[in-house]
């Protein structure tokens, strides 16, 4: 299983082949999700004009 760091940056990469220029993007900004981890899992929402991925919530189980 990748690690959270890798699916961060796959995430970053996905979005700006969707949206190359952010800062122009009049649209409204495409629906959050969440990537299950080991152990848990995180909740993100991407901002588009603003360039970023928000991280919303991280949920450790503990195991």
């Amino acid at each position: 299983m990748a690690t959270v760091s890798c699916r961060a940056d796959e995430l970053v990469r996905a979005a700006e082949a969707l949206h190359l220029h952010g800062r122009a993007h009049e649209g409204i900004d495409p629906k959050g999700g969440e990537i299950i981890v080991s152990g848990g899992w995180f909740r993100y929402q991407v901002v588009v004009r603003s360039e970023r991925v928000y991280i919303v919530q991280i949920t450790y189980l503990g195991f």
